[in-house]
């Protein structure tokens, strides 16, 4: 269903996605998974945030084979962050201090990504500059070593890659070295836990212990994305083929790659991020990999209370809809009549996505 919903009218696909989201809301909250996320956290308390690209392929949960809800995410075009924004500072350090404040360690996964069987499908927003992209990661980690302290007893920046291709993670470890996890057998998972030791010795052994799923997740993922290979049903995952911008936060019900770009509300300049956007929608149509029907621009801001908190994610919620739209429909004017606009809020306590009106 996937793979035939990209090629469907554009009202189907808005159909199917808010569909999607609902059933993510129900199955979020359900005891069941409640409970599975409670005792996953019991067993691996480490609090994991990953600051990743935009572009609609880097799914670190799918790839991790990791519960819903265990990774905090933040997007941006690039994985282009700056810890000075002043509204990205506040809110990871809320989140940190929120973390440590409950006696949990923070991990902060920082990822560039590319591609090994095409440079040009490497990340547009360094031009498709892999070391450009890598270079960026080590002064985040430097500004995340700034705030948060050198010894990473509390707070650690690893420094990750991602290609694409295989959704195989690359880590960086102290004095530059790294394990590529496309690079090892079903047999060295049980060597695992020692590579990681002597890639990672600063990193504190709770933390290192509740990032082996990950990586072990992430092997078996790789394994089946070499089966789809071998069936050649992987085109569809490793092209751009997104036919939705989303700007705000709460996208996570988006499990599928290459549906959307997700843009979080970071950046000084959002009109940058969005124009980038835009341009992949509009390339997307013309090379036949969506249909030329129309796109979904879905804003959505994450509320934790009924009241006041609700009623400004509402109103950040359409400012950020109405800003968008002015921007593709200023810079855009064809692909801006295609463009199907949606307001939403979620309900960060149940993940329920409530449509809003402008």
């Amino acid at each position: 269903m996937v793979y035939q919903i990209q090629n469907r009218p554009i009202a189907e696909r808005i159909e199917w996605i808010f569909e999607l989201a609902r059933r993510h809301g129900e199955n979020f909250s359900s005891p069941e998974a409640w409970l599975a996320r409670q005792r996953y956290l019991a067993e691996h308390p480490t609090a994991i945030a990953v600051l990743k690209c935009m572009d609609g392929r880097i799914n670190i949960p799918v790839a991790t084979n990791t519960p819903t809800g265990i990774l905090m995410p933040f997007r941006n075009l690039g994985g282009m962050f700056n810890l000075g924004w002043p509204h990205l500072g506040e809110v990871l350090a809320h989140h940190v201090m929120r973390m440590t404040g409950s006696g949990r360690r923070v991990l902060i996964l920082i990822t560039y990504h590319w591609s090994k069987g095409d440079s040009k499908r490497g990340c547009a927003g360094f031009n498709h500059d892999t070391e450009a992209a890598f270079a960026h990661t080590l002064e985040i980690r430097r500004q995340v070593e700034h705030i948060f302290g050198l010894g990473h007893g509390t707070v650690y920046p690893l420094v990750c890659g991602f290609e694409t291709d295989e959704d195989a993670l690359v880590i960086h470890g102290t004095d530059n070295g790294a394990l590529d996890l496309a690079s090892l057998s079903a047999d060295d998972g049980a060597t695992l836990p020692n590579l990681l030791e002597s890639l990672l010795p600063d990193m504190p052994a709770q933390m290192r212990a509740d990032l082996l799923p990950l990586l072990q997740g992430n092997m078996e993922h790789i394994a089946q994305v070499r089966e789809q290979v071998q069936r050649h049903e992987r085109t569809l995952d490793i092209e751009h083929r997104e036919w939705m911008i989303c700007l705000g936060r709460g996208f996570d019900f988006l499990h599928t790659p290459n549906l959307a770009l997700i843009i979080g509300p970071y950046s000084p300049d959002l009109a940058d991020p969005l124009r980038k956007a835009a341009a992949i929608i509009e390339n997307n149509m013309r090379a036949g990999r969506i249909p030329d029907d129309g796109f979904l621009l879905l804003a959505s801001v994450p509320y934790d209370e009924i009241g006041v908190d609700r009623a400004r994610a509402e109103l950040k919620s359409t400012f950020l809809s109405q800003f968008a739209a002015e921007v593709i429909g200023n810079e855009f004017g064809a692909l801006a009549h295609k463009m199907k606009k949606c307001t939403a809020v979620l309900d960060w306590n149940s993940r329920t996505l409530e449509q809003i009106d402008d």
